[in-house]
């Protein structure tokens, strides 16, 4: 069966109207296509800052906060967007953070980390590593919690959440509460099934593009020893990470990692939750916002977000 034909019909029209990307040919063109316009939410400030990157120059970073706050300390979330590793801006995610700061009452910190292939791995886990030590030494500056802190991210971005999960936990810290990898982007090999069995250029991420992407992002390490914080799904010890919360459309690329990833964390002892949707291909919800099955999967991820800053105490 084709991949079109597998598609959710209300989904479909993202397949037909979205531009077809391959890489590594198209990849300035596609840095080059303008951000979709959104409505500002009229409840949530949003500031810049630059703040020192992992390789101490400065990196811009988004912070999205009640406009209405008093100096209580509110919980934050560090979330890093997508792009495969070598597109992408945190302008491209207001309207996500802040929703995520109108339904969790947090604060919601993006960081403008460097891309692939000018900044191979691993630039970017540094600079998100980095983006974590800043938010904790400031948290009584930005008013957060220090013991809510949480991360996470969609395809690239959640592979980076990942690598930052694993990498905080090997450094003995900063402390983080929660992490939500959306469909992350976690293994360099390409051999599970799904990652080989989605090759319609129409799919938004596909086989080639994927192969591409992280020849990119490896850079010089693409055929030596791959660090976890690299490709986290190389992890041998997943034992020890904050409790998690992650999906992937069953169509997707990164279905099987993803499944992979959420069976070794269980086996490791770590709360996880996951949802699989039937039909729909690598961040459909982004792709066609206002399907059915699009607001039902960032519903979800929203209220787990929201339920973990709630909870946070009794899960860690």
């Amino acid at each position: 069966m084709d991949f079109y034909s597998r598609v959710n019909p209300e989904l479909r029209e993202g397949i037909d109207t979205t531009p077809v990307i391959q890489l590594p040919d198209d990849l300035e063109m596609a840095r080059q296509m303008p951000i979709p316009p959104t409505l500002n939410s009229k409840f949530v400030q949003i500031t810049e800052r630059l703040v020192s990157g992992g390789d101490g120059q400065e990196m811009m970073v988004k912070i999205y906060e009640p406009v209405q706050r008093d100096q209580s300390n509110l919980p934050a979330v560090i979330w890093i967007h997508g792009g495969g590793y070598v597109l992408g801006h945190p302008n491209g995610e207001d309207s996500l953070c802040e929703n995520f700061v109108e339904a969790a009452n947090c604060i919601v910190i993006s960081p403008d980390y460097r891309l692939a292939p000018e900044h191979p791995f691993p630039a970017a886990i540094e600079d998100c590593y980095a983006t974590l030590l800043w938010v904790t030494n400031s948290a009584e500056e930005l008013n957060i919690d220090l013991t809510r802190i949480a991360i996470g991210g969609g395809s690239a971005g959640g592979g980076l959440t990942a690598a930052l999960a694993l990498m905080a936990r090997d450094k003995g810290g900063p402390a983080i509460c929660f992490q939500m990898p959306l469909y992350p982007m976690i293994d360099d090999r390409n051999i599970t099934f799904s990652s080989n069995e989605i090759e319609d250029n129409k799919a938004v991420w596909y086989t080639s593009n994927n192969l591409a992407a992280w020849r990119m992002y490896l850079g010089e390490h693409a055929n030596g020893n791959i660090s976890p914080y690299a490709a986290p799904i190389r992890a041998e010890d997943l034992s020890g990470l904050p409790p998690t919360y992650t999906c992937v459309g069953q169509l997707d690329p990164f279905r099987d990692e993803t499944i992979n990833y959420v069976t070794r964390l269980a086996q490791a002892g770590v709360a996880v939750e996951f949802h699989l949707y039937p039909g729909c291909f690598h961040a459909f919800e982004h792709i066609v916002p206002n399907a059915e099955i699009s607001q039902r999967a960032q519903n979800e991820y929203i209220n787990a977000l929201k339920r973990a800053f709630s909870f946070s105490d009794k899960v860690i």
